[in-house]
């Protein structure tokens, strides 16, 4: 029997909540269902299992954190937009590590799912949005967002395990950085061949 008020929403804005607090990674069917004050058995009515769980938490990841640039973004262009993309991405690492890590790794879910999901294809848009405003086009548009991508990530997850030990404040080199990236986007180099 299904528990009146339980939804598949309902277990994973609960699994999501406790990915933030102990890690993606240890999050367990069995404490989402104490949480939530049902037997495991129960969430099996509303997800397929652990993978699936965590494939929904990425999916609702992504809406909160491309919800979150785009209303930073607004109204933005050129180095203003690329800040407050970075800005908030940063904020909601930071706020939310779980989440975070979810959005971070391939989503093992049902694909008609995923593509009815608007934050992952809504990510994409915005990013190639603003990175058209510095003027690229394909192929360096794909190597602009994997470039955006690598750094910010590696600065969160570098700055999120105590990665940064120098007396400098990580912000002061975070503010750094984008001007640093601002200055390649705007000065692109032009292709010279493919050198895979």
């Amino acid at each position: 029997m299904v528990r009146a008020g339980l939804t598949a929403e309902r277990v994973t804005a609960m699994g999501a909540e406790l990915a933030d607090e102990v890690g993606l990674d240890k999050v367990t069917m069995s404490q989402v269902a104490r949480r939530l004050g049902v037997k495991d058995a129960s969430l099996y009515a509303h997800v397929r299992g652990l993978e699936d769980l965590r494939g929904r938490i990425a999916l609702q990841a992504a809406d909160e954190k491309t919800v979150r640039i785009a209303m930073a973004m607004a109204g933005r262009s050129g180095k203003d937009a690329l800040v407050a993309y970075a800005n908030a991405w940063r904020e909601y690492a930071q706020q939310h590590p779980g989440r975070y890590t979810a959005t971070q790794t391939p989503i093992e879910i049902d694909p008609e799912l995923v593509a009815r999901a608007p934050g992952p294809r809504r990510a994409v848009e915005l990013t190639y949005g603003m990175l058209r405003g510095y003027g690229l086009a394909e192929p360096d548009l794909t190597d602009a967002v994997r470039l955006l991508r690598s750094t910010f990530h590696g600065f969160v997850a570098l700055e999120a395990a105590g990665g940064f030990a120098h007396e400098r404040a990580p912000r002061e080199s975070w503010v750094r950085a984008l001007d640093a990236l601002h200055a390649l986007l705007e000065n692109w180099p032009a292709a010279e061949g493919d050198r895979t």
